[in-house]
């Protein structure tokens, strides 16, 4: 790359950007607070060595969405950063899976309330309407 379209790694450095950077596949320079909010937390030289380390083809991008990811919510959340937001849903697992095993619960209840007017009055299933499931 020329010095004229440096990547935001190297224009936020504030270095020329070489033709084999390895930050400007994943750190464009239409993207500058992306390439900032990973300085912030990692550092561009740990950015740098998770990068170089990682094998290169398909799992470099993964490695560098993975890095901004985790960058962006550590600065959303100082404290616990992407495990806040698996913590939140968790929680909202487990309430959904409260709310189904509630209604699960209630449709139970009708059918066996129903059940029991078919049988114990079967003209009951005339009178609603109801298909002939008793």
């Amino acid at each position: 790359m020329s010095s004229f379209s440096r990547c935001a790694g190297c224009n936020y450095l504030r270095r020329k950007c070489p033709q084999d950077c390895i930050l400007a596949p994943y750190f464009p320079s239409s993207n500058p607070q992306r390439f900032a909010c990973v300085h912030k937390i990692f550092g561009a030289s740990n950015v740098t060595k998770m990068l170089q380390v990682t094998s290169p083809g398909a799992f470099t991008g993964g490695t560098a969405e993975c890095i901004s990811y985790e960058a962006t919510a550590r600065v959303q959340d100082p404290v616990y950063g992407c495990v806040g937001i698996i913590t939140q849903l968790q929680q909202q697992i487990t309430q959904i899976h409260s709310e189904i095993m509630k209604i699960k619960g209630e449709m139970v209840s009708s059918h066996t309330n129903l059940t029991r007017n078919c049988t114990e009055n079967p003209q009951h299933r005339l009178n609603m309407h109801l298909a002939p499931t008793c």
